[in-house]
């Protein structure tokens, strides 16, 4: 097998209304937008590029979905120190949480919001204690 790193860099979302996802991604976690011509903007997490495409296709989150993320399901997961602080400052930013905070079994501190193109985020922390 051939010698490569395993790390995701990059990834396209599929968005209804790229304004309001540019709006979304630069209020919601403060990342700065870079308009990449033909309906497509990206924004950049630390290691991780992300695309967002405008395609009419896109929609909301379905409720089987948000069914599954109120019960700590996440799509893409932040790990972060602090999750109930998060929580708080994206509640100052008109973010609607679809479950948590809360302690799930497999020892991790969850909260879970969607973007307006229906893709589920999650931010994490270890609960402390918890080796795993």
């Amino acid at each position: 097998m051939s010698d490569w790193e395993r790390e995701i860099g990059a990834m396209t979302l599929f968005v209804p209304d790229l304004d309001r996802a540019q709006e979304f991604y630069q209020d919601v976690f403060g990342l700065a937008v870079q308009a990449m011509g033909d309906g497509t903007a990206m924004v950049r997490f630390k290691n991780m590029f992300v695309f967002l495409h405008k395609a009419t296709a896109a929609q909301e989150p379905l409720p089987e979905i948000v069914d599954e993320a109120q019960r700590g399901a996440g799509q893409f997961a932040i790990i972060v120190e602090d999750v109930d602080a998060v929580c708080s400052e994206l509640a100052g930013r008109g973010v609607k949480l679809l479950s948590g905070p809360a302690d799930r079994a497999w020892g991790m501190r969850t909260a879970t919001f969607a973007d307006p193109g229906g893709h589920i985020w999650e931010i994490a922390q270890e609960i402390p204690g918890n080796a795993g």
